[in-house]
């Protein structure tokens, strides 16, 4: 590798720094996130000597928009763990932390390693992704919504439990309305403002699992036959994996999912500690799955 280029992301900021091949700062420049600083920065890229790669930290956020940019214009771009820029920062010898800073330890991380994975462009699940996350946002609204309501209907009506349940359903729904009616004042006005957004809440959840069961139907009939993977589980898998071609083995990918266990080992005491690292979503989904594996049949 001839020039290697890190880039750290921010809202507003794109820190960019060059070393040659030996990790020393060729140059160093702050472009602004928006599409006449991604412009810029291609520029800065291109006028670098080849062959170079650029290491992008948060590629698939902040960076998303650059990312697309940099591949359109045929660089190759690798995706930098926010770890690996934490243990290089240590030695690059500056005091303090600043986004230059990390972006030369994001370069001298795309230098050393030679196996990060590549980024290849937007990849057809990432929607999947974005709706399955629009879903867990709809739950965690709800779930908000419900314990505001349970302690509104308890001032309100104490002993309401008995007559409307868990707020689960509409028939739930139905019942509080019916336990309000009659009642005046903003502390009931409130409610029924809660009440209904929980019943439109229910229905865009519903909605949603409905689209997302579409999309899987016919296009990933394999993964869905495997005993627990339901069309959202599926859908996650898919979403958080993005391009599979990015892991370069088994191994690498249960690393990548807080499934591979971390070596404890000291003398002849050989043993393995629980992984809390890796991406937590993908790491639950292949909790659900082995659940339903577990269970009795």
């Amino acid at each position: 590798m001839g020039v290697a280029i890190g880039v750290d992301t921010h809202r507003q900021t794109l820190a960019v720094c060059a070393v040659d091949e030996a990790g020393r700062s060729l140059a160093e420049r702050v472009f602004a996130n928006s599409s006449s600083g991604h412009r810029d920065m291609l520029r800065f890229v291109q006028a670098l000597p080849a062959p170079r790669c650029t290491g992008i930290e948060g590629s698939g956020g902040l960076g998303a928009a650059l990312c697309a940019l940099l591949l359109a214009a045929g660089e190759g771009v690798r995706e930098v763990p926010p770890a690996l820029t934490y243990r290089e920062r240590r030695h690059t010898r500056l005091p303090g932390k600043s986004d230059p800073a990390d972006a030369l330890a994001i370069a001298r991380v795309v230098l050393r390693e030679a196996d990060l994975p590549q980024v290849r462009g937007p990849y057809d699940h990432r929607d999947l992704k974005l709706l399955v996350d629009y879903r867990d946002q709809l739950l965690a609204e709800q779930t908000r919504v419900r314990n505001r309501l349970h302690s509104d209907l308890q001032v309100l009506v104490p002993g309401y439990q008995g007559h409307v349940g868990e707020l689960i359903r509409g028939g739930g729904i139905a019942r509080a309305r019916e336990l309000l009616a009659g009642r005046q004042g903003i502390a009931v006005e409130l409610t029924e403002l809660r009440l209904a957004r929980l019943e439109a809440l229910a229905g865009e959840i519903a909605a949603s699992k409905l689209r997302i069961e579409g999309l899987m139907a016919d296009d990933h009939p394999a993964l869905t036959s495997i005993c627990g993977v339901g069309a959202l589980t599926a859908a996650r898998l898919l979403g958080e994996t993005g391009d599979p071609g990015r892991f370069r083995s088994a191994a690498a990918f249960a690393m990548a999912c807080g499934a591979a266990p971390i070596p404890a080992s000291s003398g002849k005491t050989q043993r393995v500690r629980l992984n809390r690292r890796g991406n937590r979503q993908l790491n639950r989904a292949l909790f659900t799955i082995a659940l339903h594996a577990a269970a009795p049949a």
